[in-house]
């Protein structure tokens, strides 16, 4: 069966998303558990400068946000960077690579996710098993995400003013201890690092970057825009920059008002902004809109992830029995089931600084390929009304994805191996269902065999 055949014979997605709902969808995918969970990670790097690892990693998602708002404004499909690689290289097994560390990249955010619901903000209700409660949350997501699109954009709206709600009272915390003279804004320009100045921003750069992640899934929800063209690149960009300028007072407040070492011990930062203040906020209200933006990233990655399982099945390029969709609610249930499966497996072995720097280089590795592509199909005139971005912006956007996946960054070594023993289990995987198919030959993963790739932007049949 062929991609198209295989799209051609189910139910398309329903195109209901408006150019709000859009903007919403990515502020809420970016806003979550990273300004939430690991604020005090960042400051154990930089110590009072948290604000700038926030404003370095939202200029190099920026640069790449560019890439992305180009190349869905030609190839308007589910499908992603996986559709963007195979555009531009005709490469089989990359398209498949790519897609599937996308799809890894947006399960161990997930899973992230769900570890962090049962840290310690959670602790200021209730003392449960961080397993038990990562896993139970998965599973109500999944059920939320088979409802529909409709009924998961709306609860992502609630719970995206609800986030955004937090982290605003942060803002306004610490406009009041300027205006009082209540903290110590001095504090916020003071670098302590244990090594050389560059490397210790670089460190705090990628896990801010974690914060800024989600931008990338809104190209994953192109056939159920309205009108993805005009509207996917202004919810884009608009969505980053909120997040971004958000972020950064947000990171300002902190230092101000709490001691970097504070801050660094502690894994709810936020909350210790809330009782240093002088501002009469309950720590258990505070608690839960934290929870409630943590949940709203997880829930945003699953919707994400199975689309974009969806996308690549429709076209052929993983089994089609993924591209079935519910009758009624024509939801994806086959795929939503998958990246359930997947997500509950992570958070069951995995802690949640380890995912969520897992989930940063998976990522920049997509992301050097997606600027890559995004240089590669200039050659492509672009559709009338088409966003172009300019050329140095995905150059440099590459250059830095590389840098920052490199060994250059302070980071554990068990994270490259947990990513690279995600991709050497795809490529197993695809070999061996090839290998069991005889559809996959040596040919292919050479280039010596390319095959036909239709005008519309189908992905290529491995």
């Amino acid at each position: 069966m062929t991609g198209r055949t295989a799209h051609a014979a189910q139910p398309t997605l329903a195109p209901v998303l408006s150019g709000r709902m859009l903007l919403f969808l990515v502020l809420g995918d970016v806003l979550g558990s990273g300004i939430y969970a690991l604020t005090g990670q960042i400051a154990a790097d930089v110590g009072g400068m948290i604000w700038a690892p926030f404003l370095i990693a939202f200029a190099l998602a920026f640069l790449t946000g560019t890439a992305y708002a180009e190349l869905v404004g030609k190839y308007p499909r589910a499908a992603g960077a996986a559709l963007y690689a195979n555009e531009a290289f005709r490469r089989p097994f990359l398209t498949f690579m790519v897609g599937f560390t996308v799809l890894a990249a947006g399960i161990t955010s997930t899973a992230t996710a769900a570890r962090a619901i049962g840290g310690k903000y959670l602790a200021e209700f209730v003392a449960a098993p961080t397993v038990v409660v990562a896993v139970m949350f998965i599973l109500l997501t999944a059920v939320l995400n088979a409802r529909g699109i409709e009924e998961s954009a709306r609860v992502n709206l609630v719970l995206t003013v609800i986030e955004l709600t937090g982290l605003l009272l942060i803002v306004g915390i610490g406009v009041h201890a300027l205006a009082t003279g209540a903290g110590e804004p001095g504090r916020a320009f003071e670098l302590r690092a244990e090594g050389p100045a560059p490397l210790a921003l670089l460190a705090g750069t990628t896990l801010a970057l974690y914060a800024m992640l989600g931008f990338e899934n809104s190209v994953n929800l192109v056939e159920e825009a309205r009108r993805p063209r005009r509207d996917l690149p202004r919810a884009l960009f608009g969505g980053m920059f909120i997040a971004g300028t958000v972020y950064l007072f947000v990171a300002f407040t902190c230092a101000m008002l709490v001691d970097p070492d504070i801050l660094a011990g502690s894994g709810a930062p936020l909350l210790e902004v809330v009782k240093a203040s002088d501002v009469p906020v309950p720590s258990k209200l505070f608690a839960a809109v934290a929870l409630v933006a943590v949940a709203n990233t997880a829930l945003m990655n699953m919707v994400m992830a199975s689309r974009l399982v969806y996308g690549m099945a429709a076209q052929g390029t993983i089994p089609t029995v993924f591209a079935r969709v519910l009758p009624g609610r024509r939801t994806p249930l086959t795929a939503i089931g998958f990246v359930t499966a997947l997500a509950v497996v992570l958070a069951s072995t995995g802690q949640l600084a380890g995912l969520a720097d897992t989930t940063v280089v998976l990522l920049l590795l997509v992301f050097f390929v997606v600027n890559i592509s995004a240089l590669v199909l200039r050659r492509e005139p672009a559709p009338p009304g088409a966003y172009r971005a300019p050329t140095w912006a995905p150059a440099l956007g590459a250059l830095s994805c590389a840098a920052l996946a490199s060994p250059l960054v302070h980071r554990e070594g068990t994270v490259y191996l947990r990513a690279l023993g995600l991709l050497a289990l795809a490529a197993v995987l695809l070999l061996a269902q090839k290998a069991v198919s005889g559809r996959f030959g040596a040919g292919e993963l050479s280039g010596a065999a390319r095959p036909p790739c239709h005008s519309r932007g189908d992905l290529m049949v491995l």
